[in-house]
């Protein structure tokens, strides 16, 4: 065709889309949404990918270079940027000679010298500007405690600039002042001028002065400081449990160097030797070439039998195959809309025939249709997106958790967006334009159908590719071929299509059914059969809808399936748990205070239960120190090998092996741990209320002196071995240390639980004091008849959090399913679009059918048959496209179950996670409403929006 021949088209195309504003409206609509929703992603992404330059001034502020001690004696290898990657070969792992470790020059020197003091040498006329980042302290809020992390340095140096931003107020200048992050404001209810003092520090409290910002963490709650007032200060009761103790020297610099200098990657990988890993604003903004890296020669040197291609890792997958089956449901969707103006445009097009236009040229009338309004959907939708970000931009960021680099908007990029709007709206009028360039140009001026039966090659067709593409889905879910992305959407997409081919051939075998219907759904059947021109797009319209809505139900149960059998209890139903956690209480200080407020908050506990926890050298919880561990062990016998110390020794392939085929390792039971410890001192309250557990002689076997175990496995000859652990000594150690161990026996019993808390023990105080253990005041445990109402535990909660942040409280309510409300929200939108695209075609069929009335209005028929009929029109389509839509959404819902379940398997998996991976289940109830409850409604709304009267027509021909 000529350029003038598309110019009068597009002419045409954008008269009818002006004509018709509620159609042209409705496919903008559903070109624009998903349009938008990727414009907003894409600028939301390239906004948050810093360049160079940014990442520079993020990482470094304005020095010259950021420097930080990895390890003493350590040799590294990093990436250009080393918050990328990096690997390090610590001085344990240096090779020996003569049984004495082999160290470089390097690594001697970095042993036996001062970091700060190395770096000073290496790099000659640099100024190194200190900063920590300390460990989670408890500090004081206004209404008690709250856990802070403690970051100490000079805010008033410019080098801090892009790294560390004041936003309000200004940085501390005095030892007793501090600057906090926003989060922490929010979290404590402070504000600028008022005191905050660290525990510990309650004699000397400090005044906030500003808020400071670290750009790539908005998340954090953080007090920054000068260096050298807080953290030398704290006392170790300070420190929360579980995190890093507070550095004994600095750790990390900012290098300010003389104008001109630099530090370049000859330079960082000097400094590699000694042990530093080091980001340099000219190697971040000049990176060497890849040849240049020794990382990336060890990376590669590694292979890649650890890694999954991008195309095949499960997120991919399913992104890719949820975004592509959206766009081939808007397509369909799409499909009846531009149906219905062809349709309306027949003796248009006919005349246009007529006066010597050929087939491509009415093609073009009917594309250009598509090009106009899929144009216009995508420029509204792109500038929708942008705006959206722009003006949603502060949420967006304190959302992501950290700030854009700059608002980047990206040619390509969006113009990559603007065309799939173009082309979901050219294919969307694909199947239309044909139809109507086929027309016969008599029939159309006169306005009767040229009527031919289905295409079987069609059907046929459509059979090998619903065929084909579920076998393609399948298979490719599980790794059997190609890339998993391209298999499973691929698939899917031929499945649903290959439905689409068989439509008009199904609509078809539907039409056998009429003989057994009243006389409205008769006519309705048969006037869709008839006409499978326009039934056709709007049962696959209603089944694209439908198939979209079965796919996200099926996955959404079958996951909340497998969720509900991994799920394990943290006792029995409605028992309410009470422990120290990690916080500011986590020396179990203030536990007579928390008990207070839980027993004061919520009504009906019934019996207290305490637990304390066992120990075997203290308790070092509140000084994040390590006091060894006191654990339950299985005889060595019943152990798995793949879990064991001697797992280094074996090959990856002998751990496949193992774990496929070594019976121990099936059966592992999946338990929930706990912050009492596996082995906890109590008595019979602490059966009943912890591990449901009446029995009276279970408690009397803890008053003997015995264990209860509720694990049979982990008991051998009446005996139960504990396990005692040395602490991980400080400083250095070798890449295979393991601490030593000795074991213990206590004679025991074994106890059936409600739920299985593995290798868990009960032991009594007595017991505790003759096998030579200490134990602490862990906890309480309550277990009530019902379960507290929603109000008490918030009071209770939020009682606790007057006292300190970190305190661990729970109620047992069972597993809480999130899937029954997407699930009913989903099949309420499927229903929604489905009764849309159900409408349009309905609209059209009552324009072809304006004839039939006429002439059933001729005969005698009551106005009521305009309702019935149009009614019943919009019924069977409904009922057409809901059952075909049901059977095409099953193929890529068990595809990406399938997908999951081969990426989320490791060696070892026990048969609890097996049966649970993958599994799929079919919500019959959300089916079976899509199925029979939408048709219905269709037909009672086309029915109550349609007007009896009929208006007589002079019949043509």
């Amino acid at each position: 065709m000529k350029l003038s021949s598309w110019r009068v088209a597009l002419r045409i195309a954008r008269r009818d889309a002006l004509r018709a504003k509620g159609r042209s409206a409705l496919v903008i609509a559903m070109v624009a949404l998903p349009v938008l929703g990727v414009a907003g992603a894409d600028v939301v992404f390239r906004s948050a990918d810093l360049d160079p330059v940014e990442k520079a001034v993020r990482t470094m502020g304005q020095a010259a270079a950021e420097l930080q001690i990895l390890d003493r004696g350590a040799v590294v290898l990093q990436a250009p940027d080393p918050d990328e990657d990096y690997h390090l070969t610590d001085a344990s792992e240096t090779k020996k000679e003569n049984g004495q470790p082999a160290y470089t020059p390097e690594q001697r020197l970095s042993l036996d010298t001062e970091p700060v003091e190395l770096a000073r040498r290496l790099l000659p006329g640099a100024t190194l500007v200190p900063f920590r980042e300390g460990p989670y302290v408890a500090t004081s809020t206004a209404e008690g405690l709250a856990n802070v992390r403690i970051t100490e340095a000079d805010l008033a140096d410019p080098v801090w600039r892009g790294r560390y931003d004041i936003v309000k107020g200004r940085a501390p200048s005095a030892d007793h002042e501090v600057a906090a992050s926003q989060e922490f404001l929010n979290v404590s209810g402070l504000r600028i001028g008022d005191r905050t003092a660290p525990r510990g520090l309650e004699s000397t409290p400090f005044t906030i002065t500003g808020v400071a910002e670290y750009p790539g963490d908005l998340r954090t709650a953080v007090l920054f400081a000068r260096p050298g007032t807080v953290l030398d200060k704290l006392p170790n009761s300070g420190v929360r449990s579980g995190a890093s103790s507070v550095s004994e020297s600095v750790s990390h610099w900012l290098v300010k160097l003389p104008a001109g200098a630099v530090v370049d990657w000859p330079k960082v990988m000097e400094l590699n030797k000694y042990g530093f890993a080091t980001a340099s604003r000219a190697v971040l903004l000049d990176p060497p070439a890849r040849s240049e890296v020794p990382f990336y020669a060890y990376q590669d040197s590694q292979g890649n039998s650890g890694r999954t291609p991008f195309f095949d890792r499960t997120a991919v997958v399913v992104l890719g195959t949820v975004v592509g089956m959206a766009l081939l449901e808007i397509v369909l969707l799409a499909g009846p809309a531009f149906a219905v103006g062809a349709r309306r445009s027949r003796r248009q097009l006919g005349l246009l025939a007529a006066g010597g236009g050929d087939r491509a040229q009415v093609r073009a009338v009917v594309l250009g249709g598509g090009v106009v309004l899929g144009l216009t959907g995508a420029v509204v939708g792109l500038a929708g997106g942008i705006g959206l970000v722009a003006l949603l931009r502060t949420r967006a960021e304190e959302a992501a958790g950290q700030r854009f680099g700059h608002f980047d908007l990206q040619p390509l990029d969006l113009l990559g967006i603007l065309l799939i709007g173009l082309v979901t709206g050219l294919l969307a009028a694909v199947v239309p334009a044909v139809q109507a360039s086929r027309q016969d140009v008599v029939a159309a001026l006169t306005g009767r159908d040229n009527l031919k039966p289905p295409s079987r090659k069609l059907a046929l067709l459509g059979l090998l590719m619903l065929g084909g593409g579920s076998a393609l889905a399948l298979l490719g879910a599980t790794g059997g071929f190609g890339s998993r992305s391209l298999a499973v959407l691929g698939g899917s997409v031929i499945a649903e299509l290959g439905m689409v081919a068989l439509t008009p051939y199904l609509v078809g075998l539907f039409g056998r059914i009429g003989r057994w219907l009243p006389l409205g759904p008769r006519l309705a059947l048969r006037d869709s059969v008839r006409h499978r021109g326009r039934t056709a797009p709007a049962v696959a319209a209603v089944m694209a809808a439908v198939a979209g809505s079965v796919a996200v139900g099926v996955y959404v149960a079958s996951s909340d399936e497998e969720h509900r059998r991994e799920y394990v209890a943290a006792g029995p139903a409605n028992v309410v748990i009470l422990s120290s956690g990690w916080g500011a209480a986590a020396d179990g200080s203030m536990l007579s205070q928390q008990r207070g407020a839980v027993q004061n908050s919520v009504p009906g506990l019934g019996a207290r239960a305490d637990v304390q926890r066992v120990n075997y050298l203290g308790d070092c919880r509140a000084s994040g120190q390590s006091c060894g561990r006191v654990s339950v062990a299985l005889p060595e016998e019943r152990k798995c090998p793949i879990w064991g110390k001697g797992r280094r020794t074996l090959s990856q392939e002998e751990i496949e092996r193992l774990g496929r085929e070594d019976q121990r390792c099936k059966d592992r039971v999946i338990t929930r741990g706990n912050s009492f410890g596996a082995v906890q001192s109590g008595d019979a309250a602490l059966l009943r209320n912890f591990y449901g557990v009446t029995d009276p002689a279970a408690g009397q076997a803890i008053a003997q002196g015995k264990a209860v175990v509720f694990d049979e496995r982990y008991l051998k000859d009446g005996k139960v071995a504990l396990e005692l652990t040395e602490p991980y000594p400080d400083g250095p150690m070798d890449a295979d240390f393991e601490p030593a161990a000795r074991t213990v026996t206590v004679d025991a019993v074994f106890v059936t639980s409600p739920f299985n808390p593995g290798g868990t023990a009960v032991v009594s105080a007595e017991t505790v004091h003759r096998l030579g253990l200490t134990s602490s005041d862990a906890g309480s445990v309550w277990l009530p008849d019902t379960a507290p109402a929603d109000a008490a535990e918030q009071r209770a909660r939020a009682a606790l959090a007057k006292l300190s942040d970190g305190i661990e409280f729970e109620v047992e309510r069972g597993y809480q399913s999130p899937g029954d409300l997407i699930s009913l929200g989903l099949t309420a939108f499927a229903g929604l679009v489905a009764l849309g695209a159900a409408g349009i075609a309905t609209g059209l069929a009552a324009a072809d059918s304006q004839r039939d009335l006429t002439t059933l209005a001729a005969v005698g028929a009551a106005p009521r048959i305009r309702r019935t009929l149009s009614g019943f029109q919009c019924g069977v389509i409904a009922a057409m496209g809901a059952l075909l839509g049901a059977a095409a959404g099953i193929v890529p819902a068990v595809a990406l179950r399938k997908v999951e379940a081969a990426g989320s398997g490791y060696p070892g998996m026990s048969l609890q996670e097996e049966a649970a991976k993958g599994i799929v289940v079919f919500p019959w109830l959300n089916i079976g409403v899509t199925v029979v409850v939408l048709p219905l409604l269709a037909v009672a709304l086309a029915a109550l929006l349609t007007r009896s009267r009929i208006s007589l027509l002079r019949r043509s021909g």
